[in-house]
């Protein structure tokens, strides 16, 4: 599972100053939940809205398949808030290797 990866991943993270924050359209409960089932070190942020998803062109469209959950998508945006590397998350066990990959070669 992705969030495994990056808790797992986590102090490589922190080495290169990172931050790492997930987002789902679930309710605050379900997601501490979740989290604390994981152990994950990072938080959750619930987007039962889907407003943050629309704006990351993470919801799916009426009718695709799971539309109750996002698209598996994720981005490296540097301390000034620009978005430097979108990701479409395809491998998830490999999802936090790319990443930390991509940090060192911007010099993070």
């Amino acid at each position: 599972m992705q969030g495994q990866a990056l808790r797992d991943s986590a102090d490589r993270f922190a080495a290169h100053h990172a931050v790492i924050l997930g987002a789902s359209f679930d309710p605050p409960a379900e997601n501490f939940a979740f989290a604390e089932a994981q152990e994950l070190p990072f938080s959750l942020l619930s987007d039962v809205d889907r407003s943050v998803g629309a704006t990351y062109d993470v919801v799916r469209a009426p009718g695709e398949k799971y539309t109750e959950y996002p698209r598996r998508h994720s981005y490296l945006i540097d301390p000034d808030g620009v978005v430097r590397r979108a990701y479409d998350v395809t491998d998830v066990a490999a999802h936090a290797a790319q990443v930390l990959d991509d940090l060192e070669a911007l010099g993070a």
